[in-house]
């Protein structure tokens, strides 16, 4: 046999056998494989960290936006702030996601970062120490018996080969009895050829059986050399499967937020301010500061007087009654009770202006088509044509509804009607479309 032997070269592999030479590599690169499910681990926690964070940002900036649409619309009272908890819900739940992805990224990233780098060793020449290791076990375990596998399939092959020859040369002999042309001579030669190959049949078999025989008596010792390498592959690898249950157990405590004692008061909260609407209250709210509770100067006879040669306005009286005393000036009846002021204001009320500026020479019918600043009844349809304007806008505004517009910051649009008591103006994007668009979300283009 050779000094120098080569497990790759003369031995065909017949099956997927563990035991056959050469598969024990699929054991070896388990290793490698474990090296890159790190990375990939890592890799998927990094990008849900990325997703946390997305979302995260998404709430605020969805809460920002909705809260300010809530306050400077019509809503008011306590479904306004029930629906406004939905915005601080966000905020908080958007706080506990970024949590989430601190942990993610400075907990369980770095910690399967580091036993990585504790577990698998590189070497100077490439590939892992572990791995070479592995590696050089099992080529040491296998050579005794694949040399042996080599010499039986080798013995093997020689008796085939035999009993080849010796079926063509019975075959050759008997055909040659059929033929009258051959002399004696000749067919002795056959009747030689045939003994021969009978006795080498019988040495290359017996030289099979023996090779075949050491071969199964090297086989235990085969067994039981590769089962201490492959055992030894096994605990790296129970390592490693122990390690990544451990981690997926912390990311799934990061990721569960429903144990989070925070995160369930958040929707207590909720809950609670979401009960606490409260409709009768808030028609009372709205009968007492916009509707037939609200406090009236009604009309009142007033004595003519030398000292004052004029009756007073309305807005004058209301200063009166805000305590602003008046001299020379008599007056019958009880005088007006100063007007309540509201208990709370909502955020559309803070945008209202009411007109109050009217005097008692002019028609005392509030329902009269016109007001008494010469305006047109607020009832009526304002039919006055306004001036367009060209307009820049400050933010971004996705329409909500079919009649409203839709642009981005630094588009230019044109104001064709001025604002509403709602905060809102009607424009014209430049390519046609014509709709509602909040006031505030635009300036005058100089």
């Amino acid at each position: 046999m050779s000094g120098s032997y080569d497990d790759s070269v003369g031995v065909e592999v017949s099956s997927d056998s563990f035991w056959e030479v050469g598969n024990y590599k699929r054991t070896v690169k388990r290793i490698d494989d474990g090296h890159r499910l790190c990375n990939d681990l890592m890799n998927c926690i990094h990008e849900r960290a990325r997703i946390e964070k997305v979302y995260a940002q998404q709430l605020t900036e969805w809460a920002k936006r909705w809260k300010q649409l809530v306050e400077k619309g019509p809503q008011y009272g306590t479904v306004e702030r029930a629906w406004c908890a939905f915005m601080s819900e966000a905020e908080k739940v958007s706080e506990l996601h970024l949590e989430v992805k601190g942990s993610l990224m400075n907990e369980d990233f770095e910690k399967i970062k580091n036993w990585q780098k504790e577990a698998f060793h590189k070497q100077m020449m490439g590939g892992f120490k572990e791995t070479k290791e592995a590696e050089d076990g099992f080529r040491k375990a296998q050579k005794p018996w694949a040399k042996k596998l080599k010499e039986v399939e080798a013995a093997k092959k020689a008796y085939h080969a035999a009993c080849k020859e010796e079926k063509l040369a019975i075959s050759r002999e008997t055909n040659s009895k059929a033929d009258p042309a051959l002399n004696p001579e000749q067919l002795k030669k056959l009747q030689d050829k045939v003994e021969r190959s009978k006795q080498d049949v019988l040495k290359t078999k017996e030289k099979y059986e023996k090779s075949l025989k050491e071969l199964d008596n090297a086989t235990p010792q085969y067994m039981e050399n590769m089962e201490q390498v492959f055992e030894q592959c096994q605990q790296f690898e129970e390592k490693r499967l122990r390690f990544f249950r451990e981690v997926l157990l912390e990311v799934q405590k990061h990721l569960d937020l429903s144990n989070v004692a925070s995160y369930k008061s958040i929707y207590r909260e909720l809950e609670q301010n979401i009960k606490s609407a409260d409709a009768v209250e808030d028609l009372r709210w709205f009968r007492a500061n916009q509707g037939p509770g609200m406090s009236m100067n009604w009309p009142q006879f007033e004595e003519w007087s030398a000292d004052l040669n004029r009756t007073l306005s309305r807005r004058e009286k209301k200063k009166a009654s805000d305590g602003v005393t008046l001299t020379g000036i008599n007056q019958t009846g009880d005088q007006v009770s100063q007007p309540n002021k509201h208990s709370s204001v909502s955020s559309y009320e803070k945008n209202q202006s009411y007109p109050t500026d009217w005097s008692d020479e002019e028609s005392n019918n509030p329902f009269s088509s016109t007001d008494a600043n010469g305006d047109t009844n607020p009832f009526d349809e304002d039919t006055s044509p306004a001036m367009e304007v060209r307009v820049r806008a400050l933010y971004d505004y996705e329409g909500q509804e079919q009649d409203e517009l839709s642009f981005k910051a630094g588009d230019e649009l044109t104001k064709m009607e001025n604002e509403d008591e709602q905060g809102w103006c009607k424009g014209r994007l430049d390519n046609g479309q014509v709709g509602l668009y909040p006031a505030n979300y635009v300036e005058p283009i100089q």
